[in-house]
């Protein structure tokens, strides 16, 4: 079998600086590729994710992308929506709209803003709200944290399948020693604020080893569910930073605004390999 020979390229996003934020893979030009194979190859780049660059199929999209972890295929994920979309502008890819970027994906279209950087506008809830007392204390318990510690709990997924815990401190967050075996199927998104003068507004830490990602870096879809959650109960404030990644030796920074009722999550994509890939 002749291996079709694609373009490729890494991309280093929410990143501080070189090298600190989460990588995604992208291969470009994958509309010959069979799912057997994309899964393989996700798997094998054991990167959070990898995506595959495909022609659209609705009109109003620019490009259309499957999104991928080492286990499964994921209908959106953040981090891979903005490296994604960089990796196809660096390539040449021409936007039907003037400042925007339109994906096409598992969720359906999602939009991108370009400015300074890239941004996209949070997905709905596809579940949200109230957790079961079971399931909170799992969850509790897979990361270690007391009771008293927790603030509130809610489902935020937007594709990936999110339970988000608030906790009282960044501390509390940074203090996590997750237990995979007590996790399970789980993905736990935990958030707590910094004080006044801190490095960020909050901490963040994702955890989905049900999914092959132990501990993702950085992660824009966690991230826009905790957005959309505790900006409209008026927790966080319209605009803010998330700092990611500082518990695995990352220093990621997301960036958030609401303008009207879209809210905008964003941060820096810089390309770090580029090449082919034989597939």
């Amino acid at each position: 079998m002749v291996a079709a020979v694609l373009t490729y390229t890494e991309v280093d996003v929410f990143g501080r600086g070189p090298l600190t934020g989460n990588p995604v893979a992208v291969v470009h030009g994958a509309d010959g590729l069979d799912g057997d194979t994309i899964q393989a190859f996700a798997s094998w780049t054991n990167l959070s994710e990898t995506t595959f660059l495909l022609t659209p199929t609705d009109p109003a999209a620019d490009y259309r992308v499957r999104i991928f972890t080492p286990g499964r295929e994921l209908p959106f994920a953040g981090h891979p929506t903005l490296g994604t979309a960089h990796a196809w502008l660096e390539a040449g890819g021409t936007p039907r709209g003037e400042g925007t970027v339109v994906q096409e994906c598992g969720v359906g279209l999602v939009t991108l803003r370009r400015g300074e950087g890239l941004s996209f506008a949070a997905p709905g809830f596809l579940r949200h709200g109230e957790v079961d007392d079971a399931t909170v204390e799992q969850a509790l318990a897979a990361v270690g944290v007391s009771r008293d510690r927790l603030v509130a709990a809610s489902w935020i997924d937007n594709g990936p399948g999110w339970l988000g815990l608030r906790l009282a401190s960044a501390d509390d967050v940074l203090a996590i020693t997750p237990d995979a075996t007590v996790m399970g199927e789980l993905r736990l998104g935990v958030l707590g604020p910094h004080p006044d003068g801190g490095p960020a507004d909050v901490e963040v830490r994702a955890f989905a080893g049900g999914i092959g990602v132990d501990e993702d870096p950085v992660t824009g879809s966690l991230n826009a569910g905790f957005a959309v959650w505790l900006i409209e109960e008026g927790v966080l404030p319209s605009s803010y930073v998330a700092r990611q990644g500082t518990a695995i030796g990352r220093d990621g920074r997301v960036v958030v605004e609401q303008v009207g009722d879209d809210v905008w999550v964003g941060g820096a994509t810089r390309t770090v390999v580029s090449g082919s890939v034989a597939l």
